[in-house]
């Protein structure tokens, strides 16, 4: 095939897809956050979840969650990071294995230590919006979590409440994101990395 009739073909090719209607785009990528529940699927449930408000830059972080899906279609938990006087950072994905697919009780772990800077302003504030979505992109309620960094003498010491005070308690992953600095480079929200 010739060079100039390739380039005709990908062309049309990227034509026929770009106008494709949004219910047949929603059908290739069946992913795309917001969707509406397809018909005879439930989606999943957040039905309890806790974590404290506090820590000093560079706790571990635990976000307890206890999550159900009836139809055992669980597939990921988004973890959306907002920090204040720095903006949105993009969404974490947490993958599920199969033994969590219909119900866990447990944690997702963050490690608030980054790479860049090698520390954070005394009472920098975040909030973690996390939800569950299951393998045909219906997403469940959302839970939101406003965190501050602060600098005490005492240790953070809490009590976990009810269910999560009982048994052995899973981690199904890690939010793997790194804080900036407020105005020093790093994620703008544009979709590039300075």
């Amino acid at each position: 095939m010739n060079p100039k009739k390739a380039l005709y073909f990908v062309s049309l090719l990227l034509t026929v897809i770009l106008f494709m209607p949004l219910q047949g785009r929603a059908q290739l990528f069946p992913y795309i956050e917001g969707r509406q529940p397809r018909a005879g699927m439930r989606p999943p449930i957040i039905t309890h979840a806790f974590a404290v408000e506090k820590g000093y830059y560079g706790y571990i972080w635990k976000i307890y969650i206890e999550a159900e899906d009836p139809d055992g279609q669980m597939l990921r938990v988004a973890s959306v990071i907002d920090q204040v006087g720095y903006g949105r950072y993009p969404t974490d994905w947490i993958y599920l294995r199969s033994q969590y697919q219909k119900q866990f009780k447990g944690y997702i772990q963050w490690n608030t230590f980054s790479f860049r800077p090698s520390y954070l302003p005394e009472w920098t504030e975040i909030t973690v919006r996390v939800s569950v979505f299951d393998r045909a992109g219906n997403e469940s309620n959302e839970v939101v979590f406003p965190f501050s960094f602060e600098i005490t003498p005492k240790e953070y010491a809490y009590q976990l409440p009810p269910p999560f005070d009982q048994g052995d308690l899973s981690r199904p992953g890690y939010i793997s994101v790194d804080l900036f600095y407020p105005g020093i480079g790093g994620y703008d929200g544009s979709g590039v990395t300075h």
